[in-house]
């Protein structure tokens, strides 16, 4: 009788605590909708921005800048704070400044309060972003570690897909302002579960917190800005300001690598950058951001001028990415979990660059299946991978560094969507017309620039698979000798 009762108490005891790890996990969820969909659905309002506050284009486009800025800056920072102070306080925290900061977007009287807002809005994104996987750990067993990086990784596909369509209709239906604060409900909705469903006192939490490492944290933040406005401005054209910030943030690392090697508390272990699948995890992540933003800067010039499709047709074939990253994220979860995190992703990246070979070939005359099949493709390799990445990276680390090897994995790949914007545009820019722009781009020059680019792609996707076999096999032999 007793052991009956016992049975049926653990029982409850498991049925709880995974009911625990239900809630949990959706708070994660939405929180990371929350950051994606920060950054996807501004850029739809752009236009009516510039109308609104008679504005160029050069200064709206600091509504997107900012958000992003901030994010980059500050995400390792964001990281760095959770492992020494907590990471629900922190994370709650993000929550709330982001939906303030969402009121105050929509509650702007003037364009420059409003991007201020909007870097406000980056720092609660940063501080979302960075403890979203490092909470997975917390909250999911390790058997199902890759399948809770799927849903996050599915979650961030949806608000990027969403974004723009949500955007169009709420400018439509109730002007600018609503594209900001339709953020706020969620917000809400967001903060409610995570205070109910996450642990009260995270399990790295220790007596001797160390010191915060401001002069990194400084130093790092403006070299990342550095960084990131040589990447931005121009708009894929070097001029000697983007050299002048490229050298700035070359001076920068070695400023920031130098002052991490003298205080008790670096803001990152330089260390830890020997691990190979570590560094090998950031690398792939960067190089695969890079190409996977190609199909976002290039695919609507070839589908517009190559295809000859109008933009309404354009939008909805270019969600066909975002798409089928979103279903492929859940199946690729499951499949880390089953056959290893490493072996997936060294078949994501495989299949990827085979997605990205069949659009180097870009061929006009087989219309838009000459794109749709070749991006489901891809979008199928670059989920696999992301989502396997994510988690081996995420179940190699100590506990007490979680928060930081999330926001660095964060920061990969925001650079290399940044790099990618500008690197694949100035390559697709002089490959299909010598840079003279898309407005006169014939069908046969907007098929080369998208030939060309996607080549490129896939040598970066080759290298990346490179780096990713060779690490599995580096690592599996160092098992088999231990």
């Amino acid at each position: 009788m007793a052991i009956a009762e016992q049975n049926r108490d653990e029982r409850v005891a498991a049925s709880q605590q995974t009911q625990s790890a239900g809630w949990a996990l959706a708070s994660l969820s939405l929180a990371t909708l929350l950051s994606s969909l920060g950054t996807s659905i501004a850029s739809v309002g752009l236009p009516s921005l510039m109308q609104t506050f008679g504005a160029s284009f050069q200064a709206v486009q600091w509504v997107v800048l900012a958000y992003l800025l901030a994010i980059t800056t500050l995400i390792v920072s964001a990281g760095r704070l959770a492992d020494m102070f907590g990471r629900r306080p922190l994370l709650l925290g993000g929550i709330a400044l982001f939906t303030l900061a969402s009121v105050l977007c929509g509650m702007a009287p003037t364009l420059w309060l409003l991007i201020a807002a909007r870097a406000m809005q980056g720092l609660g994104a940063a501080l979302m972003m960075a403890l979203t996987l490092a909470f997975v750990a917390e909250t999911v067993t390790k058997a199902r570690t890759g399948s809770a990086m799927g849903l996050l990784g599915a979650m961030s596909a949806i608000g990027t897909t969403l974004g723009p369509s949500l955007g169009g209709l709420l400018i439509g239906g109730f002007g600018w302002r609503a594209i900001f604060l339709i953020n706020v409900p969620l917000g809400i909705l967001t903060f409610a579960l995570a205070w109910r469903a996450l642990p009260a006192r995270a399990k790295t939490a220790q007596a001797d917190r160390g010191e915060f490492d401001a002069i990194g944290t400084i130093l790092l933040a403006l070299t990342l800005a550095a960084y990131a406005l040589t990447m931005t401005l121009g708009r894929g054209s070097f001029g000697s300001l983007n050299i002048g910030l490229l050298a700035a943030a070359g001076i920068g690392i070695i400023l920031f690598a130098r002052a991490q090697t003298k205080v008790k508390s670096p803001l990152i272990q330089l260390a830890s950058f020997r691990d190979l699948e570590l560094s090998t995890s950031l690398t792939t992540s960067l190089i695969v951001a890079t190409v996977i933003m190609a199909t976002l800067v290039v695919a609507p010039f070839y589908l517009s001028r190559g295809l000859g499709l109008d933009a309404a047709m354009v939008g909805l074939v270019v969600s066909t990415g975002p798409l089928i990253s979103t279903l492929s994220a859940l199946v690729a979860g499951r499949l880390a979990d089953r056959f290893g995190a490493h072996r997936m992703m060294v078949a994501g990246l495989l299949v990827l660059a085979t997605g990205t070979f069949l659009l180097s070939l870009a061929m006009t005359k087989l219309g838009i299946a000459s794109y749709v099949v070749p991006i489901s493709v891809t979008c199928v390799g670059y989920a696999l991978f992301q989502t396997s990445n994510n988690a081996a990276a995420m179940t190699g680390v100590g506990a007490g560094e979680r928060g930081v090897v999330s926001g660095l994995l964060n920061l990969s790949r925001n650079l290399g969507l940044i790099t990618g914007a500008s690197l694949m545009g100035a390559v697709f820019a002089v490959a299909s017309a010598g840079g003279s722009g898309d407005a006169i781009l014939a069908p046969a020059e907007a098929a080369r620039g998208m030939q060309i680019t996607f080549q490129t792609a896939t040598v970066l996707a080759l290298v990346a698979l490179g780096l990713a076999v060779f690490s599995w096999r580096t690592v599996a032999k160092r098992q088999k000798q231990a």
